[in-house]
């Protein structure tokens, strides 16, 4: 079971179900909208995290990112929709399918 700590978007909609296929069955959540969320710790158990660009603040982002390198956390950083988080998703994990597929696809068009 691997944990994932997503910063930014107010709703994550279908993109915790779609997670799952990628092993993350433990999904935590922090919006940002709120001026704490800077102070908020990042859970013992979390094993990645994914920053959400278009929906975070620099400020937030900056101290997330801060964080991460403390606890040498891997953290990627993705924009809100599926293709965006999968891609990053992908290049955190190097057995990754689609990721192969994309390489394989970027080869062929060079």
């Amino acid at each position: 079971m691997a944990s994932l700590l997503i910063v930014g978007a107010d709703h994550l909609g279908n993109i915790v179900d779609k997670l799952s296929s990628y092993g993350f069955d433990d999904v935590q959540h922090i919006t940002g909208r709120k001026t704490q969320s800077v102070k908020k710790a990042i859970s013992e158990d979390t094993d990645l995290i994914l920053v959400l660009t278009d929906y975070v603040n620099h400020n937030l982002s900056k101290v997330i990112k801060q964080k991460a390198k403390e606890q040498e956390l891997p953290i990627c950083f993705a924009k809100r929709s599926w293709c965006s988080i999968s891609q990053a998703l992908c290049e955190y994990r190097e057995d990754c399918m689609a990721a192969q597929n994309c390489m394989k696809a970027r080869a062929k068009s060079s």
